[in-house]
């Protein structure tokens, strides 16, 4: 933290309260009673009763000891990766026989050291995160415990310093979300732009003109009087990956070919990230290899039918992933890139996607149906739509930086304030 003011007072986060894990039950437990603070509202700092949409079956004892109050400081506790540990959300207001998660710890104080608008932005600074990510052990999963939560340093300006510190921030702040809003508003119109230029044209084709028919199924409808209705495995080479057990043993870059994991596509662009510290030996027979201008596709978890990238390379990966390659000459794989994105791709998908985690099986996306317009028509889409998405993906990414900036000044200017290194009274 550097100087602090003279006047303000230092303290451990346990000096001044207690610490509370939340409920862990097992999944008959939830889905009525009682409002149920969950991760995901600490996470995008929504502890309100009008923003809760999880209930627990809580009795009048859970209720007392795993009771939301305002001004009570909620952490997330576990997570897959160090970034989302320890994100902070201030109650404002009591939510009457609520309960949180078990995922999260809940810091209680005793008295009022904070105003719970000063905690409120206190707790998002910078400053802990870093503490907080310099004193997790990471296993197979990060967890914040406790003891480490209790030694997190904090300062403490007056009543009325809290007070003048929070004004200030709200107003700031809100100047800065309000640009941060429009920007995402901005991003999201040319991501549906893009969505809509991908599906009238791998639907209807380029030429407007052409003469229609009835495809014979009703959810595709009618095509271009001579574009065709295949099925995938007609024309496409399906297969899954391979899972690693032991990364460190895949670190040796020299004569090797890159491995993919779900994480690697990018969500809105399908673009891949190769160089992510995991290399397969060239040689290797234990794992299946995606050649160069395959289709990588996500069939299992919340990134199922929404993670798709296309390769430049030949790639080994995941088996949460499965690779689509043609193997007849009257197929264009990038034609097909496009339209796995498209509503007659999606639709046969999320209809048979289930399981607890949600998964599609490669045995039934082989038979999924396939609109085959003519190759020398399926090359000119490919290139029309790698034109179009190329120059709106630009945009989105200029959008996007402009967002970061703002976002990292957010951050900057919330740290610097409310550990005095910004004098605002």
């Amino acid at each position: 933290m550097g100087d602090i003011p003279n006047d303000w007072e230092f303290k451990r986060l346990k000096d001044f309260g207690s610490f509370q894990n939340g409920v862990s039950k097992g999944k008959e437990y939830f889905g009525f009673g009682c409002p149920f603070v969950s991760y995901g509202n600490v996470y995008n700092n929504t502890i309100s009763i009008d923003k809760i949409d999880k209930l627990a079956n809580s009795n009048k004892e859970e209720q007392k000891l795993y009771s939301v109050r305002e001004g009570d400081v909620f952490f997330t506790r576990t997570s897959e990766t160090i970034d989302e540990i320890g994100i902070a959300s201030t109650c404002q207001s009591t939510i009457e026989t609520a309960t949180f998660s078990g995922f999260v710890i809940r810091f209680r104080q005793n008295g009022k050291v904070l105003s719970k608008e000063f905690s409120n932005y206190f707790f998002k600074a910078n400053s802990n995160r870093l503490f907080l990510s310099n004193e997790i052990n990471i296993v197979t999963r990060a967890s914040l415990s406790q003891g480490v939560l209790g030694n997190l340093p904090v300062l403490i300006p007056s009543k009325k310093e809290q007070a003048t510190i929070a004004n200030y921030l709200d107003t700031k702040v809100q100047a800065l979300d309000k640009k941060i809003s429009l920007l995402t508003q901005k991003a999201n119109y040319y991501k549906e732009y893009r969505k809509s230029i991908i599906n009238e044209t791998v639907c209807k084709g380029l030429d407007k003109t052409v003469k229609l028919k009835d495809s014979g199924i009703d959810w595709i409808g009618q095509i271009p009087k001579h574009w065709e209705v295949k099925r995938l495995k007609d024309s496409f080479k399906l297969f899954t990956g391979n899972s690693i057990s032991d990364k460190g043993l895949y670190e040796d870059r020299n004569n090797s070919i890159d491995y993919i994991a779900t994480k690697d596509i990018d969500f809105e662009t399908g673009k891949l990230k190769y160089d992510n510290g995991i290399y397969i030996p060239i040689g290797n027979k234990e794992f299946k290899i995606a050649k160069k201008h395959s289709i990588l596709i996500c069939l299992e978890g919340a990134s199922a039918g929404k993670k798709i990238g296309f390769t430049d390379r030949d790639v080994c990966f995941v088996n949460k992933l499965c690779s689509i390659k043609s193997f007849s000459k009257n197929s264009n794989d990038k034609y097909l890139y496009y339209f796995t994105q498209s509503p007659l791709f999606e639709k046969q998908f999320f209809a048979i996607l289930n399981g607890l985690i949600g998964g599609v099986a490669l045995s039934l996306i082989k038979y999924f149906d396939v609109v085959k317009p003519t190759l020398k028509e399926q090359t000119e889409i490919a290139t029309y739509l790698d034109n179009k998405t190329q120059t709106i993906d630009k945009i989105v990414n200029n959008i996007n930086t402009q967002i970061a900036t703002l976002k990292e000044l957010r951050k900057t200017l919330i740290n610097d304030v409310v550990t005095g290194k910004i004098k605002v009274c």
